[in-house]
């Protein structure tokens, strides 16, 4: 068990507002203070997340993103600026996270999630939350998160919908559970506007803080889904397949 991080006169400060909630106060703060967490891809959905994350003060955020910065991610990205176009776009998310504040440990890796790096960066967090796009790179970090034990909330869109929830290994279904396959038609490129992959990011962000924090009810066994165009959201149950290559072994 970590020991508990001491809040300084800064820190009392800086969260004050958010210490008031009921069932948070200057536990839940220390708690997030103590906290390290990655976050695979910081565009239009990992990066809200990340913000939303160091703005709360969790203490340690390693960003994971390869590739430079181009025009298209600016209708979406946040933590992208015009001036840093072809420029990697980890370096320039680190730089505004510690632009806002600079009271905690930023880390930027120039790389997306990978079979040579998942297993190392999964271990120096204690939650993962995944923005990333990609079907492979998801089901890579869900396997590693379950292999390792650590909490992983899967944050995901297209066009106006989009769905949150959090997978703890051996008591929720894995994201293998509920994609034993690949959708064959996923691509890479999709409609987004920036507002619904911020929403789903604000909401992973405030799930991964729950979990951190220890309060509230996180989405475990559920899906939030969120259709934007028509403004609806509603929460879907689901299981854990018990056959599943990757879970079906795990217990609680």
């Amino acid at each position: 068990m970590k020991p508990q991080c001491v809040l300084s006169e800064t820190d009392l400060a800086r969260y004050e507002w958010q210490m008031w909630t009921p069932g948070f106060g200057r536990e839940g703060q220390a708690k997030l203070k103590g906290a390290s967490v990655l976050v695979s891809r910081c565009g239009g959905l990992g990066g809200p997340a990340a913000y939303e994350l160091a703005a709360a003060g969790v203490g340690h955020l390693i960003i994971a993103h390869g590739g430079d910065l181009k025009p298209s991610d600016l209708n979406r990205q946040l933590l992208m600026t015009d001036d840093w176009l072809g420029k990697p776009r980890a370096e320039c998310a680190a730089r505004r996270l510690r632009e806002l504040n600079p009271h905690l440990t930023v880390e930027a890796v120039a790389e997306n999630i990978s079979e040579t790096n998942v297993a190392g960066l999964v271990s120096r967090v204690d939650l993962v939350l995944d923005a990333a796009p990609l079907f492979q790179e998801r089901l890579l970090m869900n396997r590693e998160v379950v292999a390792q034990r650590k909490v992983m909330v899967e944050c995901a869109m297209y066009d106006t919908d989009a769905n949150v929830t959090t997978i703890v290994p051996g008591r929720t279904p894995c994201l293998a559970c509920l994609y034993p396959e690949i959708p064959p038609a996923w691509k890479r490129q999709f409609p987004v506007f920036g507002a619904v992959s911020g929403t789903a990011g604000c909401i992973g962000a405030f799930e991964a803080i729950k979990v951190l924090a220890g309060f509230g009810e996180p989405l475990l066994g559920e899906i939030l889904l969120m259709d934007l165009r028509h403004m609806t959201f509603r929460k879907l149950k689901v299981r854990r397949n018990p056959q599943c290559p990757v879970c079906g072994s795990i217990q609680a």
